[in-house]
């Protein structure tokens, strides 16, 4: 990777979060179950410029992951032990990042699970991570169903929306759970908002059904809180057939600068499941 990915995660320089408050947040999750996963990409930007140079590059970078944030041994994070990582790639190069989830995944062991999460634009297919998620190595796919006018919610007309839904969960291996991914504001993103009422009584009776439906991601916890109730609030009594566990997730993208939040909330019937990301 051609970046300073340690270095960056030493220094981070985000006004959210820092290594010292990240920590116990991390520790006290991980103490109620929730997997605590590392996210990686994010935006292009003035300050972020990432890629994969070769299937070798990608076996180092899987090295240095695991050996600073998923082995145990002191790290930029102290010795908090992460769950996994999060692939968030929006820009630049889409390759080596299939690579990039095998070397990971052969981290785990019978004792150990290495957890991978992507979060890929609602169109199909995703140019950055299609060939990644095709692998069928990642847990959690968080589909972005926003700033995208042809897979999206508009108007209060929700068919573009389901059925891009109904291609996604199509499309992901069994083994693999889908996210609907929301902003949690008007002002979140470009487009794609659903007031909350709407997304109680029309979108999530329908994408209920899909066998391979996780829950609900939201962007951003910044957003979230910006009104009274948050939006995560209002819903979560509705996201899950069975026993809801939810946790506010802080996400850095620590690639030269850490940035942004994300709330994601989780269930799965039988089996509830909670992931905080850094």
């Amino acid at each position: 990777m051609n970046l300073e990915l340690l270095m960056a995660a030493k220094t981070p320089c985000s006004k959210h979060v820092t290594v010292e408050t990240s920590t116990p947040g991390i520790q006290y999750g991980q103490s109620k179950n929730i997997k605590v996963l590392l996210s990686l990409g994010g935006a292009p930007g003035d300050l972020s410029n990432y890629s994969l140079c070769s299937p070798e590059d990608a076996q180092n970078v899987a090295d240095d992951l695991y050996q600073n944030f998923l082995s145990g041994e002191n790290g930029p994070l102290g010795s908090v032990t992460l769950d996994g990582i999060d692939f968030d790639i929006e820009g630049f190069s889409n390759l080596y990042y299939d690579d990039l989830a095998k070397a990971l995944k052969a981290y785990s062991t019978e004792e150990r699970k290495i957890y991978l999460g992507a979060a890929p634009q609602c169109p199909i297919p995703d140019y950055y991570l299609d060939t990644a998620i095709k692998t069928g190595l990642f847990d959690y796919i968080f589909v972005q169903f926003y700033n995208n006018a042809q897979c999206q919610y508009s108007s209060g007309n929700p068919t573009n929306l389901f059925n891009s839904w109904d291609d996604w969960t199509s499309r992901v291996l069994p083994n693999n759970s889908v996210y609907l991914g929301l902003p949690a504001n008007p002002s979140a993103a470009g487009s794609g908002y659903i007031p909350p009422a709407d997304l109680i009584n029309t979108v999530l009776p329908y994408v209920k059904q899909a066998s391979n439906y996780g829950g609900v991601m939201l962007w951003s916890r910044y957003w979230d809180i910006q009104t009274n109730p948050s939006y995560s609030d209002q819903i979560s009594p509705y996201i899950g057939n069975s026993a809801l566990q939810s946790i506010v997730a802080i996400k850095n993208a620590v690639f030269k600068c850490v940035s942004s939040t994300l709330y994601r909330l989780f269930s799965k019937s039988g089996r509830g499941k909670s992931l905080m990301s850094i």
